[in-house]
């Protein structure tokens, strides 16, 4: 099955290489640079082509950085990116140039460029789509503009109006992608990996919309430099910094309020960028007289940082970071808290003729803490996972193509939930011992064109994981939770290893410069695995590694699509199939409370995921928006639940239904708004109840056999321009979430009757109803 694909990679290499082995003898290189004209932020995923020709272009990398081929002198250079208007500059060439090119962001007055040398490209043409299958790229302004719960602008909650994306539900931040559960979506932050995007259970993710310059989402075949997950890759980027002039912007609502400072270090050069946020509901319980509620806790708070150095004009330094914390709290009875800490130190240099590098240091930190209290008693629920980890990467483009290729390594240390506690004359520990593995990845990545409508990417990814010592490994039985032998490892000794070959391939046919056809074929592994008992994301869903029980998950997916831009119109037609190996989840009845090894609890099997995505979208006229439409199925078996046969993954929407739009009512006020329409998640529920000594007990069947009601939506946003002054803008923006007050079950209970013992009742809780919402928000 793997060695099929692989073969197939290398004959396409081979043959991308026969085509373009030799460059033409007139050949001319032209590179250079994007930036934003009014930051100086270097843009990533910004696309640059000949306008006058029927052939596609590149893109610009990570750097910012792009490189093509021309084989005439003269010719018109279309570029293009999600935000800034269009521009086509008309270039002579006799000889390798380097260009600066800055794009002017939508709405700015600005001049792009000198007029006599720059036009905006206004005729609704555009960029070919790239070879990759299922990319979505947000825009930022754009996100800005839709309603969200509480008035607090959130990528992760635009996200799930995209096809194939599923919200996790009310109040939680997680999301599901074509089958995937929130645990299999690779979500980085300046490619530091952020394990819990969630503040205050969900209702807050963890970016902060001030902090952030771009935002891409990859459902399908992914780039090779991306591993160790299943379903998606959410790669987020801050901002570098205005490197022009001193900035500041921020927002106040009514229950949080945020402050970013941007601006030079050295004009021209290096910049900084520094935000923060924080909610203030306890500020308002401080100020009760009520000491049980003085004593409350409630908040979170976030930073962000950023510095961009220029070390030389072909070398930058790079340092970001990202700090967040939770606390919730009752009085004295218990605490809990949880947050992320991230850090990346980048160092990217132009090495010469195309070839760029780009070398990572990273460090991610995610734990969580609870606190129990009970007269004497105290108890602690503990869990982190930490990460070091050093990438090397290699881009060169090349009169035959782009080629991307390098490694990554990465320490990995987890702390798996623990409990311990008691009083002062006993005490009780229910601990596993830290646990240590060494992630490995290589990589090399082509893409190409074969002809001049045929474009192919093909990549090669080898993934590699040790579990390590020092550490005790109990193996187990799909029969028993009792384990049947262990294995001890002494200090840095390398223990269970796996290896695993991940070969991609796409294919792209254009059938003209409106539309074009797709096919991508991609297997991934995963061997991080997020333990959840509940539908919901929650700080105490815990991370854990491969085992001597636990193995790679792997899928293999492949991909279908269909791409057309007409008359101010986007359409976007894919379909897909995903099969899954070494599926985790619970045995029937699991015991998460007293168990020592959670390994003990866990059964393991196959999985299928399948669908159709329809994305048609307007970006022309007043009125602008989309409409986005998914049939799907994700289905598991696994030996000891359901009988061994196919049961519905709780993340299963057979429908999902998302409509966007946004309107200018006049040159200050605009309206948006959004509706949402999709099949309640599976779930089990009781079939039957039975009594044992006055005590009644609920007998449930077939996993996920049933479902919450049908979910649907509507909010809506309405913004005001205030009037703009020399060095200062404004806004108001008011929100209503949940329009005509739909109660969306979130829990659904089932109790005994107090009246009537032998009757049982279900109880359904829902979180909101109405949330209306104000914010100002202010920039100078």
């Amino acid at each position: 099955m793997v060695l099929r694909p692989a073969i197939l990679l290398v004959f396409f290499l081979q043959l991308a290489c026969l085509i373009r082995a030799q460059k033409p003898v007139h050949a001319i290189k032209i590179s250079g640079r994007i930036t934003d004209q009014s930051s100086g932020e270097l843009l990533l995923g910004a696309s640059v082509k000949f306008g006058d020709k029927n052939i596609s272009g590149t893109v610009t990398n990570s750097y910012g950085f792009f490189s093509l081929v021309s084989k005439s002198v003269g010719g018109r250079l279309l570029i293009t990116h999600v935000g800034y208007q269009d521009t086509l500059l008309p270039v002579v060439f006799t000889r390798d140039t380097v260009l600066e090119i800055a794009l002017v962001p939508l709405g700015s007055s600005e001049a792009a460029l000198d007029s006599s040398a720059v036009k905006v490209y206004a005729n609704g043409q555009r960029q070919r789509s790239p070879t990759q299958m299922g990319v979505s790229q947000i825009d930022i302004k754009e996100a800005a503009r839709l309603p969200v719960i509480f008035g607090e602008r959130d990528v992760l909650k635009t996200l799930s109006l995209l096809p194939g994306v599923k919200q996790s539900g009310d109040g939680n931040a997680g999301f599901y992608v074509r089958g995937g559960t929130t645990g299999q979506n690779l979500i980085l932050l300046d490619e530091a990996p952020i394990y819990n995007a969630s503040h205050l259970f969900g209702f807050f993710s963890t970016f902060n919309s001030d902090a952030i310059k771009d935002v891409t989402l990859i459902k399908g075949s992914a780039d090779a430099r991306y591993g160790g997950r299943l379903a998606s890759v959410l790669d987020v980027h801050m901002k570098e910094g205005n490197n022009q002039s001193f900035h500041a912007a921020g927002g106040i609502g009514l229950i949080s309020s945020r402050l970013s400072l941007e601006g030079p270090i050295q004009k021209g050069r290096s910049s900084f960028l520094v935000t923060g946020r924080r909610t203030y509901a306890d500020l308002f319980l401080h100020l009760s007289k009520n000491k049980d509620v003085k004593n409350n806790a409630l908040y979170f708070y976030d930073l962000n940082g950023k510095a961009n150095l220029a070390i030389t004009d072909k070398t930058h330094l790079y340092f970001s970071g990202y700090l967040g914390t939770d606390k919730l709290g009752l009085k004295d009875q218990f605490m809990i808290d949880w947050g992320n800490k991230v850090a990346t130190l980048r160092l990217s240099s132009i090495l010469g003729d195309g070839l760029f590098s780009n070398t990572s240091f990273i460090f991610s930190d995610y734990r969580f803490n609870i606190l129990l209290k009970s007269g004497n008693n105290k108890f602690h629920l503990n869990s982190l996972i930490r990460d070091l980890d050093l990438k090397q990467d290699f881009s060169w483009n090349s009169a035959i193509g782009n080629f991307h290729g390098g490694l990554s390594s990465i320490y990995h240390q987890f702390d798996p939930t623990h409990f311990s506690g008691g009083n002062d004359s006993s005490d009780y520990s229910q601990y596993k011992s830290m646990q240590y593995s060494w992630e490995n990845g290589l990589y090399l990545n082509y893409t190409g064109k074969l002809s001049s409508r045929l474009e192919l990417s093909a990549g090669i990814r080898l993934s590699a994981y040790s579990v390590l010592g020092p550490g005790t490994y109990y193996k187990y039985t799909p029969e028993s939770t009792t384990a049947q032998d262990s294995v001890q490892l002494n200090q840095g000794q390398i223990g269970k290893t796996y290896l695993n070959p991940e070969p991609r391939l796409s294919v792209a046919w254009h059938l003209n410069n409106a539309a074009s056809l797709k096919a991508s074929y991609s297997r991934n592994s995963q061997h991080l695995h997020l333990l959840s008992n509940s539908l919901s994301t929650n700080p105490t869903d815990q991370w854990i590694g491969d085992s001597y029980n636990i193995r790679p998950e792997t899928a293999d997916q492949i991909s279908l699509g269909y791409y057309r831009d007409f008359s101010g119109y986007r359409l976007e037609a894919e379909s897909y199939y995903k099969w899954m190996g070494a599926q985790v989840d619970y045995r029937n009845g699991a015991d998460l409370t007293t168990t020592q090894d959670v390994e003990s609890q866990l059964l393991y099997g196959i999985g299928r995921a399948y669908g159709l995505e329809l994305y048609l979208k307007k970006n022309q006229g007043k009125l602008t928006g989309w409409l986005s439409y998914t049939l799907s199925r994700t289905e598991k078996k696994i030996a000891g639940i359901s009988g061994g046969n196919w049961y519905k993954a709780h993340q299963d929407r057979t429908h999902d239904l998302s409509v966007v739009a946004m309107y200018p009512l006049s040159e200050r006020w605009e309206v948006a708004g959004d509706f949402m329409l999709a099949t309640g998640n599976a779930v089990t529920f009781p079939e039957a109840k039975y009594s044992v000594n006055n005590q009644t007990f609920f007998y449930y069947g077939n996993r996920n056999d049933y479902r919450m009601p049908l979910y649907h939506r509507m909010d809506i946003n309405f913004t005001l321009k205030c009037k703009p002054k020399k060095h200062y803008s404004a806004s108001w923006s008011f929100g209503l979430y949940n329009v005509y007050g739909r109660e969306n079950a979130y829990i659904i209970r089932f109790e005994q009757d107090e009246n009537n013992p032998g009757k049982t009742v279900a109880k359904q809780t829902a979180l909101f109803r109405w949330v209306p919402s104000v914010t100002y928000n202010f920039k100078f």
